[in-house]
């Protein structure tokens, strides 16, 4: 390959422009005598793409003013200016300067053939001219003509590549380095001159473990990540990516070198971020496992110690009611309303326990359950309040599976107690159902009560949230036990529902073979 120049030329867009059309093939035929000009028109027709005729040299001269020839067939005597002196003039135009000549003649002079070789003739054909000769002579020319332009052509076309190359060579963000096998520099850009700091002509021939120390022979590596070191010796990490072309001289390698600083303090910056992230994570778990812990046990304990107080207040606020001949009717309904807040107050305080419950509850506790048997007792469980409402219960047959017992029924029971509590005017159907997925079973207790507008679906599962806090009876944490109870058990639950069409409440767990 040769030397690398000093700068690759810039390119402009007809460096780039696609090449013109096919050359064609042109004789230009010149002879005072249109009969002449006619036989040798049907002689050489075929030969050629094209073909011009002139009479007289003036003619001659002003087609070649903007048209090439493969040949020029000069007839020697003519009027005025005669054949030598349009040779000459034809001579003394640059661009037609090699355009054969074959002079034709009726004379055989060696004055003649010394004047016209003088003048830059190729062949002397002598009239009267063989048909079968002159189409040969022609012949060769017209090819040489042809094989000329080809080859002019393809310089073309290999000199616009080659800038296109040098180009795009240029354009590229990274230092591009094309080495032989060995790692001998061949070829070089301005981004490898910049950041290695040596100039191109130092670059040349240089093996490129003299830029990276750790390179080898990386054909088949696509990318890899090794140091650099500049003229001044400071060294850098960097990014090669090597890639081969056998060539007829040989494999040669481009090799793509990108310089990574950059992207190296990012990246340690990224990991510095995240260990300072998973710390503050860490310590912020363990703070709200701390805080949460308490909560629980203060949870638990407040539901459990104030159960005592409220049954003495219950208890001596009911036996003040039995001795009613001494009250009127104003401090009657004091002592009922007592009754009542303290009734309520402790049905708050064993809900609480039971969310308290379902919060604590773990994997450790599970166990092989028959959720057919366990609807059978949760049912049993709520036969009389089923009864009262006249409801009709349709169970699906569901699914053995590995669980918490206590937890799935009182997600049951919980469900069935919503669907009892929010029933429409129309006879209540409840419907149980599973329904086997790819990684879960998919559970659905549906009913035809009043419904849950969209917007309140997920305000339901929040503690102590009701929508009909005066109308109908309850502590408002049913729903939030069920949703913390199937989180335990590692699934989801969710309501889709419309006011006035009944509700489903769906909820999902974790499939296990048992």
């Amino acid at each position: 390959m040769a030397p690398v120049p000093q700068q690759i030329p810039s390119t402009n867009s007809g460096d780039l422009a696609e090449p013109p059309p096919a050359w064609k093939t042109r004789l230009l035929l010149v002879d005072d005598d249109e009969g002449n000009l006619l036989s040798l028109q049907a002689t050489l027709e075929d030969l050629v793409d094209e073909l011009v005729l002139a009479q007289s040299g003036e003619d001659a001269l002003r087609h070649l003013l903007d048209t090439d020839f493969a040949a020029i067939l000069l007839d020697v005597k003519m009027p005025g200016m005669d054949g030598f002196e349009t040779a000459g003039l034809i001579r003394n135009r640059k661009k037609s300067q090699t355009t054969p000549i074959l002079f034709l003649t009726g004379f055989r002079s060696d004055d003649h053939l010394f004047r016209g070789y003088d003048l830059g003739a190729v062949d002397f054909l002598f009239k009267p001219i063989s048909p079968e000769v002159l189409r040969s002579k022609v012949a060769v020319f017209v090819e040489l003509a042809r094989n000329t332009t080809l080859l002019r052509q393809n310089a073309e076309v290999l000199a616009r590549a080659e800038r296109r190359f040098r180009s795009l060579l240029e354009a590229a963000p990274d230092a591009i380095l094309i080495t032989n096998e060995s790692g001998a520099i061949n070829l070089a850009n301005t981004r490898a001159e910049e950041l290695f700091g040596r100039p191109r002509e130092l670059l040349h021939g240089v093996s490129l473990k003299t830029l990276v120390p750790d390179w080898t022979e990386m054909a088949q590596i696509h990318s890899i990540e090794l140091t650099g070191i500049r003229r001044d010796g400071s060294e850098f990490p960097c990014e090669l990516t090597c890639s081969p072309l056998q060539t007829d001289e040989g494999l040669l390698i481009t090799t793509a070198v990108r310089d990574i600083t950059e992207r190296r303090k990012a990246e340690e910056n990224i990991r510095r971020l995240n260990s300072e992230l998973e710390q503050r994570v860490a310590t912020r778990t363990l703070e709200l496992t701390r805080s949460n812990e308490a909560l629980r046990q203060f949870a638990w304990a407040a539901s459990h110690d104030l159960q005592e107080p409220l049954r003495i207040v219950v208890s001596y606020a009911q036996l003040l009611t039995r001795r009613t001949e001494n009250l009127d009717d104003q401090s009657r309904g004091f002592l009922d309303t007592i009754v009542n807040g303290a009734l309520r107050m402790e049905r708050l305080l064993a809900s609480l326990r039971e969310y308290v419950f379902a919060s604590d509850a773990g994997s450790e506790e599970t166990e092989i359950v028959d959720a057919n048997g366990l609807i059978e007792k949760v049912l049993s469980d709520l036969d009389l309040a089923l009864k009262s409402s006249d409801a009709e219960v349709e169970c699906a047959p569901l699914p053995t599976l590995t669980s918490v017992p206590a937890l799935l029924s009182q997600v049951f029971q919980n469900l069935i107690a919503n669907a009892v509590k929010y029933r429409a005017a129309a006879p209540l159907r409840i419907q149980i159902s599973a329904e086997r997925r790819t990684r879960d079973w998919l559970f659905g207790v549906s009913d035809n009560g009043i419904g849950i507008s969209p917007e309140y679906h997920e305000l339901i599962f929040g503690v102590f949230k009701r929508l009909h806090p005066h109308s109908i009876p309850g502590t408002g944490i049913g729903l939030s036990i069920c949703k913390v109870a199937v989180e335990r058990l590692g699934g989801q639950i969710w309501v889709e529902s419309e006011l006035g069409k009944g509700s489903v409440f769906k909820f999902t767990l974790p499939f296990n073979e048992t």
